[in-house]
């Protein structure tokens, strides 16, 4: 016979190179024909453990026993054990589980993994991952925006300063002109008496040469006239005070950026086990509320204001019972209104992170979204109508909704239009909300809780 390749020869009895052998001695570690399998059992120098050829290393060698293999698993200690093992008392009292049970068991835990893995895990993080880039242009976009606003600022602050200026320049050309005016006016008068004054010198010389008694006569003397010089002006020159420059008050009246606020929050699917949840730094809470400002709006009447939502420190977006959302000011100015999509009442408002306004119509079973003045349908449901929302730190958006027979409520979770997470349930398996009624409430406080309220 020739000399096997074993690379590219079939597998071969050890005993009588009978090809494709079915069986197989794990303690050996060689491969068997049906028919040498006794012959082999035979040799009483070792054990052997004859198995088919699909089941070898289903037994582990003992780590106490080398010559050993493990038939059963002790599920206190979590190891494989022999018959010597069972037999030292080592194990009594222990539950013991058959090896290919265990084997059954464990690669039922992993096929179940696996498919968590495959079918939602690795989704997730390809989801999240893939609205990373997303975020870092809405961090670009929004980081134009400061720019562009912070330029404005800046041009409206330099033209109320160019104003003053100019304002302050025509007041010196105005008292300058108001000063000429005054020394020409006195200076017209001392040259009409220098005249005067040298008229009468010439006529006096003149009557100094002549001897007609008359016109010497005639003479009146304007001396005493003379002698009272035009008064003296004292004139208070302007000057320019200049205030020091106080930098701390120019940045307050330029304004201020908003602190970078970064929070971390479980997603809404998690592993079974427990995971650390980050909260945001502590922040310091005010004893007594303080108000800020008071607001003069349209509201009143049949048209109650029913929702607010801050857009910025600045501006709050607002809406009643009528199908318009407004935005006002804190001096109470109406800056934009923009109408619902259908014409209904918007049952309740919010402000996303990229300061978008969304509104849910119950009555039009939608959830939306207004970008740049256009209004986009984020959510449409069937069976359920959205009642309540709220827009999460992470940018989800938190939307209560409840059945058309108003005997279900729940809490769903959405990252744009992706539904992420449902909560219908508490802990201890009770509903969220009371049945019946739409007054259901939520929030997201800064610890990233969920709260609810009806």
């Amino acid at each position: 016979m020739y000399p096997r390749t074993w690379a590219q020869d079939v597998l071969r009895c050890h005993l009588c190179e009978t090809p494709g052998p079915p069986m197989y001695c794990d303690i050996c570690h060689i491969h068997l024909c049906v028919v040498c399998v006794g012959k082999h059992l035979l040799d009483e120098s070792k054990e052997h453990k004859v198995v088919p050829f699909k089941k070898r290393g289903l037994n582990p060698k003992c780590s106490k026993h080398s010559t050993q293999l493990c038939d059963v698993h002790c599920e206190q200690c979590n190891i494989p054990i022999c018959v010597e093992c069972v037999s030292s008392g080592e194990h009594l009292g222990h539950k013991q589980v058959g090896i290919l049970k265990i084997l059954d068991t464990k690669k039922e835990a992993l096929k179940k993994d696996l498919q968590e893995l495959e079918n939602s895990i690795y989704p997730k993080y390809q989801e999240i991952a893939s609205n990373i880039p997303v975020q870092k242009t809405d961090l670009n976009k929004n980081s134009k925006k400061l720019t562009t606003a912070l330029d404005k600022h800046g041009e409206d602050l330099h033209k109320e300063i160019d104003i003053a200026i100019k304002k302050l320049k025509s007041d010196v050309d105005e008292m300058e002109s108001k000063h000429l005016v005054v020394l020409n006016k006195q200076e017209n008068e001392i040259q009409r008496s220098i005249s005067e004054i040298t008229q009468s010198i010439a006529d006096l010389k003149k009557l100094l040469n002549s001897n007609d008694v008359s016109l010497v006569s005639a003479y009146k003397s304007r001396i005493a006239e003379f002698r009272r010089l035009p008064p003296k002006l004292t004139v208070s020159l302007p000057r320019f005070t200049p205030q020091k420059i106080n930098k701390e008050q120019i940045y307050q009246q330029i304004g201020s950026l908003s602190a970078l606020s970064i929070k971390t929050e479980e997603h809404g699917y998690t592993m079974d086990s427990p995971s650390a949840e980050s909260s945001p730094p502590d922040r310091r809470l005010i004893d007594v509320p303080r108000i800020i400002t008071e607001i003069n709006t349209e509201y009143g009447g049949s048209n109650e204001l029913c929702s607010v939502s801050c857009l910025s420190d600045d501006e709050v977006w607002t809406s009643g019972r009528d199908s318009t959302m407004r935005l006002y000011n804190l001096h109470g100015k109406l800056v934009k209104s923009i109408q619902t999509k259908s014409g209904n009442i918007p049952r309740d408002i919010a402000v996303t992170q990229s300061s978008e306004l969304v509104y849910n119509d119950v009555t039009d079973r939608t959830v939306n979204i207004v970008k740049n003045t256009q209004i986009q349908t984020l959510i449409r449901l069937q069976g359920w109508r959205p009642l309540h929302v709220c827009s999460t730190s992470s940018g989800d958006l938190l939307v209560v909704m409840i059945t058309d027979d108003e005997k279900q409520a729940k809490v769903v979770r959405y990252s744009g239009s992706t539904e992420k997470q449902t909560i219908q349930y508490d802990v201890k398996g009770q509903p969220l909300y009371s049945s019946y009624g739409y007054s259901k409430y939520i929030s997201e406080n800064k610890n990233l809780d969920i709260c609810v309220a009806d």
